[in-house]
C-alpha cells in the first residue's frame, strides 16, 4: 500500500497542526485548568482528518509518529507525548477494523469515529497517567478526562470532515 503525494501532504499538515498547537497552546490550557482535554482534542481532529483523506492503514500512525518527532523538537522534555504515539496506532487499527467506508459514510459513521477517537485517547490517558504522572493523578479519572477530550475532538473532527466533503465532494467516496 503506497501513499500518494497528496496523502503525504495531509499526513504532514495534520501532524504539524497537532504538534505545534500541542506544544504552544496545550501547556497553557493545562496550566490554567489542570484538565488533560485540549491535547486529546487536537489528536482526534488530526487523526480523523488524515484518516478521512488517506483511508489507508498506517496514515494515522504516521501522523502520530511525525507529531511525536515534531513535539519533541518543540518540547524536548514532553515524554508524555509517547502516549499519543500509541493512541495514533490504536486509532489507525480501529478505523481500519471498522472500515473506512463505514467510518466516513452517513448513518453510524460519525458515532463509530467518535468511539474510535474516544477509545484511542483513553489509551493515551492510561499510558500518560500510569507512566508519566508519577501517581499524582487518579488513573481512572485522568484517563476518562483524556477520553472526554477525544470525544470532543472527534465531534469537531467529524464536523471538519463534513464541511470539507461539501467543498471537496470528490473526496467523499474515496476508498484506498
Amino acid at each position: 500500500m503506497r501513499f500518494r503525494a497528496d496523502d503525504a501532504a495531509v499526513i504532514a499538515v495534520s501532524a504539524a497542526f497537532w504538534s505545534v498547537l500541542n506544544a504552544t497552546l496545550a501547556p497553557l490550557f493545562w496550566q490554567a485548568t489542570r484538565l488533560p482535554i485540549f491535547c486529546d482534542l487536537l489528536a482526534a481532529i488530526s487523526l480523523i482528518l488524515a484518516a478521512w483523506w488517506v483511508r489507508k492503514l498506517g496514515a494515522a500512525t504516521l501522523v502520530g509518529l511525525l507529531a511525536t518527532v515534531l513535539n519533541f523538537i518543540l518540547r524536548p522534555g514532553a515524554l508524555h507525548f509517547l502516549g499519543f504515539t500509541v493512541a495514533s496506532a490504536v486509532f489507525d487499527a480501529l478505523t481500519r477494523a471498522i472500515g473506512y467506508e463505514r467510518c466516513f459514510s452517513g448513518g453510524a459513521g460519525p458515532a463509530l469515529l467518535a468511539a474510535a477517537g474516544t477509545a484511542s485517547t483513553w489509551v493515551a490517558g492510561l499510558i500518560i497517567g500510569a507512566l508519566f504522572m508519577g501517581g499524582s493523578v487518579p488513573l481512572t479519572w485522568f484517563s476518562a478526562l483524556h477520553a472526554l477530550g477525544g470525544l470532543l475532538g472527534s465531534l469537531l473532527g467529524v464536523s471538519v470532515v463534513k464541511a470539507l466533503e461539501k467543498r471537496l465532494p470528490q473526496r467523499g467516496g474515496k476508498e484506498g
